[in-house]
């Protein structure tokens, strides 16, 4: 009499966790396989293309954190940057942390940085 598939998956559905926990020990033993090779393999690469889509980042967000002792140098900066007029960069700057720059090439991101943080302004690329 031979079991079938759909009997054998609804024997597991009906065991407890720690029954099943030790027949998947038991499996792995007597087959010589693990069950968490596949997932381990399968993260690997994953986890190594994170890893370079990073290092390739070429296109950065400029955010202000903090505009610092002086407003004013920076809402002048922001103002420069961004072509907001002067109420809207006096909001982008008391609302920080705020984005003021997204998708800006790493060049230009690096020069908006540094004329916000010359201002007196701290600011991160993202």
């Amino acid at each position: 009499m031979a079991v079938t598939k759909d009997e054998i998956i609804e024997a597991l559905k009906e065991m407890p966790a720690l029954e099943l926990s030790e027949l998947v020990h038991e499996l792995e033993d007597v087959f010589g396989v693990s069950a968490a090779a596949p997932v381990a393999v399968a993260a690997a690469p994953a986890a190594g293309a994170a890893a370079e889509e990073e290092e390739e980042k070429t296109n950065f967000d400029v955010e202000l954190t903090s505009f610092g002792a002086n407003k004013i140098a920076v809402i002048k900066v922001v103002r420069a940057l961004t072509s907001l007029g002067l109420k809207e960069a006096k909001e982008a700057v008391e609302g920080a942390p705020k984005v003021l720059i997204e998708g800006a090439k790493k060049e230009d991101a690096e020069a908006a940085k540094k004329q916000l943080e010359e201002a007196g302004a701290e600011v991160t690329l993202k």
